[in-house]
Parts: structure tokens; sequence; C-alpha cells
């Protein structure tokens, strides 16, 4: 199984391991986060995860940040290698994470293409409910308001 690292301006990573854990408290072993704090520097969060994803023992490791360019993905950029045990996706939402989680038996080059389509997708634009509208008393007619 895949682990996944979520690193991101906290409270977001600690935030994110909760909703996975809720949602799929079966799945919480393999999800490790590391909130980066303003006084942190790319070098210690850097560090930092090395060191979860050494603790943690997962052959293959999915990072999900927060937004591309800041320090968390920075950091995360610095783990990846010529091997390709290590992936990273930025953007994270919670669609991405359930979507990882959904399919984290797949192969790390799979479940990243999940995770993204799952993070594209989860951005919808809620329109109105029409038959959630009541009738409109100012003209005495029984459409709903538009």
């Amino acid at each position: 199984m895949t682990g996944l690292l979520l690193i991101a301006h906290a409270p977001l990573a600690s935030a994110l391991a909760t909703v996975a854990e809720h949602t799929f408290p079966n799945c919480a072993p393999q999800v490790t986060a590391l909130d980066v704090t303003p006084d942190m520097s790319v070098d210690e969060v850097e560090a930092r995860a090395r060191a979860l994803l050494s603790t943690a023992g997962h052959a293959e490791v999915l990072v999900l940040t927060d937004v591309f360019g800041a320090t968390p993905c920075n950091a995360a950029r610095r783990l990846l290698d010529d091997s390709g045990h290590v992936q990273v996706v930025s953007g994270v939402n919670v669609p991405m994470l359930w979507r990882t989680l959904c399919y984290s038996n797949e192969p790390l080059a799979e479940l990243v293409a999940r995770a993204s389509e799952g993070g594209v997708k989860g951005i919808v634009k809620a329109e109105p409910d029409p038959s959630s509208n009541p009738p409109c008393d100012s003209c005495r007619c029984s459409s709903p308001l538009s």
C-alpha cells in the first residue's frame, strides 16, 4: 500500500489527516501529516519530511501539498529522485485526498493520476436547487423564485 504524506501550511496538513481518519479510519496508518509553520525553512521542512518518510517505512509515497511554489511544495520536490518511489502533487483538497485513499492499492503512477483527477473533478460550482425555493409571495404566483 502506498504511503501518503501531507505537507501543507499549518494547520491544513493535520486537518486533512483528521478528515482522512474520520472518513477512512482503516487508512489512518498510511497517512502522515507535516504542518509547516511560518518560521520553518525549506531545509527544515525537507529534513522533517525525510524523517517522517523513514519512520513510516513505505516503499512508495505520494506527497500531497497545498500550493505549488510555496515552502511545503518546494520541500516536497526535494524528496523526488530518479527512483520514482516518491511522487508529489500540489493543490490538495478533500476530494483529492479521498480519491487517493480509495485507490491507495494501485501503482503509484496511477494513484498520481487518480489524485489529480479527483482534485479537479471535486471543484464544482454549486447552483441553487429550484425545488428548494419557496413560492413568490409578492406576486401571488406559485412559481419558485428565480
